[in-house]
């Protein structure tokens, strides 16, 4: 077997309009369907799955203060956009580390509305 592609991956919520926002908002992305207890969203070539969880717990912003290491998605965005996000997280309330350089690019771990760890990565050119 081979697997081809990351088609999704799912996130819980507790919240999906809250959620949905979010993700559309801030991240850019676009509904492709909503049913009653899940919200399927595009981002270039993938998608998420907001799954509805009542009286899910979030997240701790423990997670944010130290992210490496941790289970978390990421997502690769241009160079500009990644220098931008710092400022939209603030403007907007969204938890935020630093940038991190790992050489080759650089990275910023955030929290969604629920305390899901997630990761924005920019390549540098070579």
């Amino acid at each position: 077997m081979r697997v081809r592609r990351l088609d999704h991956f799912g996130v819980d919520v507790a919240d999906l309009g809250r959620a949905e926002r979010f993700y559309t908002e801030v991240l850019g992305m676009t509904v492709e369907m909503r049913l009653a207890d899940q919200v399927l969203l595009r981002h270039g070539g993938g998608n998420v799955a907001l799954f509805w969880k009542p009286g899910r717990a979030p997240g701790g912003r423990e997670q944010i203060e130290d992210p490496l290491g941790k289970a978390h998605h990421a997502f690769e965005v241009s160079s500009e956009d990644l220098g931008a996000a710092p400022g939209l997280f603030a403007e907007r309330g969204v938890p935020f580390h630093a940038p991190i350089d790992w050489g080759d690019h650089e990275c910023v771990y955030f929290l969604d509305p629920d305390g899901n760890l997630l990761e924005l990565v920019g390549y540098r050119p070579r």
